[in-house]
């Protein structure tokens, strides 16, 4: 029996906000990884996150004051279904890109905007 790890969402007393599963292998004979983080990040450049970041601040009409990091959802900023398409259009205009409809309906945080725009962006520069 193999176990995988798979992230959990937390209720926010994690600074991560993820909790992580040990990957386990009942086998015998072969090792057992004990671990209790297994984490893969796309890391989007800072300029990407930033400049993401005040689209959506424009986009949203949100005030000076209203703190907007990569893990901020879009929801939580106070943004509806309307706002996301809004958000993404801002994108695709800004970085010269073509955000397909599939992708867009997974874009929920800042940090996933930004690195959906680095991935077609270097995508776009290659074709």
């Amino acid at each position: 029996m193999l176990g995988v790890a798979i992230p959990v969402e937390s209720s926010g007393e994690e600074a991560s906000g993820s909790k992580f599963v040990a990957i386990n292998s009942g086998r015998a004979g072969f090792p057992v990884l004990r671990t209790s983080r297994f984490c893969i990040q796309c890391a989007a450049k800072p300029e990407t996150v930033n400049k993401v970041c005040e689209i959506v601040k424009s986009q949203l009409a949100l005030g000076p004051d209203t703190l907007v990091t990569p893990e901020s959802k879009f929801s939580a900023l106070g943004a509806d279904s309307l706002d996301t398409v809004e958000i993404v259009m801002g994108l695709e205009e800004e970085f010269g890109i073509t955000v397909e409809e599939d992708s867009s309906h997974n874009i929920t945080t800042v940090q996933e905007a930004a690195d959906l725009i680095d991935k077609l962006v270097e995508k776009k520069g290659v074709a």
